[in-house]
């Protein structure tokens, strides 16, 4: 057995040199890095360029440049306010009859609802007594003026008639304008006049031609004079309104062209003008409201679409950078900044609205600093790989 074993000995030692060779060969097979166009470094935003690629990367100087700034604005479609009426009824009673609903198009003066008033009847009876002392004042002096001819009485009675007639008259204008306050037509207080005929209903009318955009009154309803119950717009002229941010309020003045993208109509261009820009800033939002008004003659764009407005600036010199240097990394603008030969560095920056091929700069870099222009977001991919292997 002794012998045996001796015998192994050299056998199993060739065994643990072999086994030993094999494990250093496979760890120096690890230990071999792939050809990688990028060098990590201990920064994870720092890459350092193979001379190879060194050549396919623009590197520029930041300076300064005229840009126009484009500033992009959501927006919607709004009523113009100043085409809006909200009607209501003059008189406190009971709604009757309504006439018309939301979407349809009325004229100035068109009767929307009926209400059965009390008001109305005692109105009106005002007005037949306005109207009798009128017409006795009237006869009053007629035979006043017949009765000074007769030398029967003096030119101060006549006066004293004449200024009772002036007063009379003047009732009887206020009783029929009370009247039609209330919804009553000329054509119902001339019947009323001539035939003592009295109405049961006022008319709640229209002041504005225009669309009803809103109702809020049913048959059945007690109503009283403020209540809101129709609610008329001419949309033959609407706004678009939006909010812009407090950062970029100081580009934007009453005067300058606007172009307006409606995505609900096919992304048609409207071009108009800023008519508004807000004196204050909301607490809510941390903007300004702006607005524009346009022509809607075709009735094609409607309260509350959405819309885009783009505001073209004054032409303005700044630091600016290319849009192709800019690369997104965490939401965040960020450009590649060259530290020295085929060395960069990826270095947060805070950037205004493009303008055009253009991005001005408003924090982050100074004049002068080197960065890559061309290139940067195949720089970026790189980077990554490179940390992933």
């Amino acid at each position: 057995m002794k012998t045996y074993s001796l015998t192994l000995q050299p056998v199993l030692l060739s065994l643990v040199i072999a086994s030993s060779s094999l494990v250093l060969l496979a760890c120096g097979e690890k230990k071999t890095a792939p050809n990688t166009a990028v060098k990590t470094t201990a920064n994870p935003m720092d890459v350092t360029l193979q001379p190879e690629m060194a050549n396919q990367f623009k590197v520029e100087k930041l300076e300064v440049q005229e840009t126009t700034p484009w500033i992009e604005v959501a927006g919607r479609i709004e009523a113009n306010d100043r085409l809006v009426t909200r009607i209501g009824a003059s008189v406190t009673g009971r709604v009757t009859e309504v006439l018309a609903e939301v979407g349809d198009r009325v004229r100035s003066g068109q009767a929307l609802a009926r209400v059965a008033s009390s008001e109305l009847t005692t109105a009106q009876l005002g007005y037949l007594r306005a109207h009798s002392a009128a017409s006795q004042a009237e006869r009053g002096v007629e035979r006043a003026r017949q009765l000074i001819q007769a030398d029967v009485i003096g030119s101060a009675e006549l006066q004293r008639r004449e200024s009772e007639l002036a007063i009379a008259r003047a009732e009887l204008r206020a009783a029929g304008d009370q009247l039609k306050l209330m919804g009553l037509y000329q054509e119902a207080i001339d019947k009323l006049r001539e035939q003592g005929t009295l109405h049961a209903h006022a008319a709640v009318s229209a002041t504005l031609a225009g669309v009803v955009i809103e109702r809020k009154v049913s048959h059945g309803q007690v109503v009283q004079p403020g209540d809101p119950l129709f609610t008329v717009a001419d949309l033959g002229n609407v706004w678009v309104v939006g909010a812009l941010p407090e950062q970029t309020a100081r580009l934007v003045e009453t005067g300058q062209s606007v172009d307006i993208e409606v995505p609900a109509l096919g992304n048609r261009q409207i071009s108009g003008k800023i008519v508004y820009v807000g004196d204050t800033v909301s607490a809510e939002t941390r903007s300004v409201t702006i607005r524009t008004q346009v022509d809607n003659s075709q009735r094609d764009l409607k309260p509350q679409m959405l819309a885009t407005m783009r505001i073209r600036g004054n032409a303005q010199k700044s630091l600016a950078l290319p849009s192709l240097a800019v690369v997104r990394e965490n939401d965040k603008d960020h450009v590649y900044v060259k530290l020295s030969d085929r060395h960069f560095r990826l270095t947060p920056i805070e950037l205004g609205m493009a303008s055009g091929a253009w991005r001005p700069v408003l924090k982050g870099l100074p004049q002068g600093t080197e960065i890559v222009t061309d290139g940067a977001f195949h720089l970026n991919n790189e980077r990554k790989r490179a940390e992933l292997e």
